[in-house]
């Protein structure tokens, strides 16, 4: 029986302590905390959003600003969005390498899957919440099974979270004594994030079937927990044989050179080739300069290596603030620095997210779950 099979009885006794408190119980009010920290939350990630904005924009003449964006060259306005449609199809390639590992998979299909995951990064706290939500997505749009819509997103997860950690430490070697003391630290950490994140999601992704025996051993014990014993020991009887599937298809993915190089070709597309050339289009479109221009690629994987903090909704703000502050610090014009990040994110990041909206909004993971738990239960 299914795990909503067995729940179903308690629903029906009592109403959700939400719709009607039990003073006897606690649960409404331990729900109604739980609920008041996440709007405090919410609250205080959008304030900091807030600010940060306020920080990017505190200098900028942006009557004056709005006069020279709307004077670009229209080579400069092409070049830009030609740019930008490159950098889609980089995008969609990193998912289509990853599910066409699997089996053939059409690129509406993997369109669709990048996303509806942008979207989510910026309506949960960070990235990881994104990616913590691709096996679902995965599963909603293609035939893969639970092991490999695990195996595939963590691989995504991996590989993403290496390259980045990687070219932001490039980043960092070779401007880090250029960079405030307060940035520097934040960037440092953001990039041990990433390193770490892609060395551990990787190299567990190789070695789940270790974490399914270990569960299996445990399996007695978890048995004997009040309440949830029974549960509790049924999911650790049963993840062997899923973290043993999974383990292969991400050994198996992992193993592939077109797989793997294909990804690391769109991620720098998507990450450094695509968003450095619109940020050196802007920047000599506006009169501004950076030398040397071939380094902006990996300034600004750096630069926006904050995103992985949650510290706001998929970085928002806090992105741009740190890109302005290392531009400025490498030599970018303060009034320019500012214009040239805001419409590198909104074209790179704010777009994608809201195109995203409109397969995410017809994302059923209700029934998604439903059948899940139909084929596991």
């Amino acid at each position: 029986m299914s795990g909503t099979d067995d729940a179903e009885p308690d629903r029906s006794a009592a109403p959700p302590a939400e719709t009607e408190p039990d003073a006897r119980s606690g649960e409404a009010p331990d729900s109604a905390g739980r609920n008041w920290r996440r709007r405090a939350v919410g609250v205080l990630q959008w304030a900091v959003a807030l600010g940060a904005f306020w920080y990017v924009a505190r200098g900028v003449d942006w009557t004056a600003t709005a006069a020279e964006l709307a004077g670009l060259d229209a080579a400069v306005v092409g070049g830009v969005v030609a740019v930008t449609v490159l950098e889609f199809g980089s995008r969609f390639s990193m998912w289509h390498a990853l599910l066409n590992g699997l089996e053939r998979t059409g690129l509406a299909t993997t369109a669709r899957v990048d996303l509806v995951i942008k979207f989510v990064n910026h309506v949960l706290p960070s990235k990881a919440s994104g990616h913590s939500v691709a096996p679902l997505v995965v599963r909603y749009y293609t035939d893969a099974d639970w092991t490999d819509a695990v195996s595939v997103a963590g691989l995504n997860t991996g590989l993403y979270a290496a390259l980045y950690g990687v070219v932001a430490l490039l980043g960092l070697a070779l401007f880090a004594t250029r960079l405030g003391g307060g940035w520097l630290l934040v960037i440092l950490l953001s990039t041990a994030i990433y390193l770490a994140a892609g060395g551990l999601v990787l190299l567990a992704g190789r070695r789940m079937d270790a974490a399914g025996r270990l569960a299996s051993r445990l399996q007695g014990a978890l048995g004997r927990v009040p309440r949830v014993g029974g549960r509790l020991a049924d999911f650790a009887g049963a993840l062997p044989s899923f973290t043993a599937d999974s383990a292969s298809a991400f050994r198996r993915l992992s193993a592939r050179p077109s797989v793997v190089g294909v990804y690391a070709l769109g991620w720098v597309g998507t990450l450094m080739l695509f968003p450095g050339l619109r940020v050196w289009l802007l920047l000599t479109g506006l009169g501004g300069e950076f030398a040397p221009a071939a380094l902006l690629p990996v300034v600004l994987v750096t630069a926006y290596s904050v995103t992985v903090l949650p510290l706001t909704p998929g970085g928002v703000g806090v992105a741009e603030a740190s890109a302005t502050a290392v531009l400025v610090a490498l030599g970018v014009a303060p009034e320019l620095a500012p214009v040239v990040v805001l419409v590198d994110r909104t074209f790179g990041v704010y777009l994608p997210a809201v195109i995203g909206w409109l397969p995410a909004a017809n994302v059923d993971l209700g029934d998604l779950l439903a059948r899940g738990d139909g084929e596991n239960g």
